[in-house]
């Protein structure tokens, strides 16, 4: 839809990046993808955590994005010191802090979080 062309995935560019195998990439995001689907399709809640920039959390029909304040704060290039803007985001929960055990995130409390 709207015109756009998929782009195959480089995983020697990334083997490279990562400095592992081709075959290991391939391993680990066949294998990753093959767990995110069979998990999707039992309705198991899953997160996946992105360094550096915070949590997007699937559960059911819901995905939500939460990102860590550190982040935000190299997005809009200042620090986020007031607090009616920091509890604003916290209201919209859309910061999560580091330091929160992900499956506190969750409803039910149980989610397979990736990567491990």
């Amino acid at each position: 839809p709207g015109g756009k062309q998929l782009e195959p995935l480089k995983y020697a560019k990334v083997a490279m990046e990562a400095s592992v195998s081709r075959r290991k990439v391939e391993c680990c995001i066949l294998g990753t993808t093959s767990l995110l689907y069979h998990c999707l399709e039992k309705g198991v809640s899953v997160a996946f955590v992105l360094r550096d920039v915070g949590v997007l959390l699937i559960e059911g029909s819901t995905v939500q994005m939460r990102f860590y304040l550190d982040f935000l704060e190299k997005v809009t290039g200042e620090r986020i010191q007031k607090r009616a803007t920091l509890k604003a985001l916290q209201q919209l929960d859309m910061v999560v802090s580091r330091a929160v055990p992900i499956a506190s995130l969750s409803f039910t409390g149980r989610v397979i979080i990736f990567p491990k």
